[in-house]
């Protein structure tokens, strides 16, 4: 994906100008897109979960005060 030099701002009054369809396209695109980089942080977050079990790095605790500690 090619970058632009366009500023926030002006980006943003641009969004403001176009008419109604595009403007819920647009909203369409960006929820797909936030849902994607969500996804794509949540399989990052288990693989790295997964990694530090299997190395034994979890620590498991129903003490308040020791789950205190561990952050």
């Amino acid at each position: 994906m090619e970058k632009s030099n366009i500023n926030f701002d002006t980006l943003v009054d641009t969004m403001y100008n176009l008419p109604l369809e595009d403007r819920l396209e647009l909203k369409d695109l960006l929820e797909q897109s936030i849902a994607d980089s969500r996804r794509n942080e949540i399989e990052v977050n288990i693989k790295a979960a997964k990694k530090e079990h299997k190395t034994a790095g979890l620590k498991f605790s129903s003490d308040i005060n020791q789950l205190k500690k561990m952050l």
